[in-house]
């Protein structure tokens, strides 16, 4: 019976990426976000159940995986869709005309192009994830961003837009192009061979931890200055701190 549990925090990820979708779909992004972070939430348990119960199986891997690619892949890949729509205001077709953003029209129904790009994150993510799977080497460490920490940095945009109030940081977002390059930069990341480590702890000593729990302090300080607009800069320190810390990382 206990082999089933963590494949049951594994669908209750899944259940969590489902209704986030739907209110990404509805432009409600602050529940679609509170559910992917409920979603996230699962997915580290459900890994940490499969080691102590020692069930560890091949069916939870594929499992967790097609969990993640909802709630970590597709739900980040509409909310930008959404933001690049609301970048280029498709609501307004007739007034609008860039050679970059072509229109189609199928049976009343209109469907700008430019936005699509944000559904790379879905695909750069499943490549990710199947990459991951294949790779035994990533046991101690994430080989490229790993789909959660990149979730979570799109995720917060439209958090910073609601809750930070923020003029200059509302001009970058709503930024076309910006939010473009984002798509592209993420999607690299996701599937780069840079070595980041993982915050996995072997023992508690501060000597083989260090850098650990300078990251963990440094993004306690920047969540508290910064709020939501932390949250692309504790990825940033995350890659940076890594690459310092390369030669420790294996």
């Amino acid at each position: 019976m206990k082999r089933h549990i963590p494949n049951v925090v594994t669908l209750l990820n899944l259940f969590s990426g489902c209704i986030a979708l739907i209110f990404a779909v509805y432009g409600n992004f602050i529940a679609a976000a509170f559910f992917v972070f409920l979603g996230i939430f699962f997915d580290f348990f459900d890994g940490l159940l499969a080691r102590k119960l020692n069930v560890q199986s091949p069916l939870g891997i594929q499992l967790d995986s097609l969990a993640d690619l909802v709630t970590s892949g597709v739900v980040p890949g509409i909310i930008m869709f959404k933001l690049i729509s609301l970048s280029i205001d498709v609501q307004d077709y007739s007034s609008y005309s860039d050679n970059w953003n072509s229109i189609f029209h199928w049976q009343g129904f209109k469907l700008s192009v430019l936005p699509l790009v944000g559904l790379l994150i879905p695909l750069g993510s499943a490549y990710r994830l199947a990459r991951f799977n294949l790779d035994e080497d990533q046991q101690t460490y994430f080989k490229g961003l790993p789909v959660p920490a990149n979730t979570l940095l799109i995720l917060s945009l439209p958090l910073i837009l609601e809750y930070q109030n923020s003029d200059i940081m509302n001009a970058i977002i709503i930024n076309k192009w910006f939010l473009i390059i984002l798509t592209v930069v993420s999607c690299y990341l996701l599937n780069s061979n840079i070595k980041l480590f993982a915050l996995k702890f072997k023992d508690w000593s501060f000597k083989t931890n260090a850098i650990r729990y300078t990251f963990l302090i440094l993004c306690v300080v920047t969540l508290i200055i910064f709020q939501f607009a932390a949250i692309p800069l504790i990825i940033a320190l995350y890659i940076i701190l890594s690459l310092i810390d390369k030669k420790n990382i294996h």
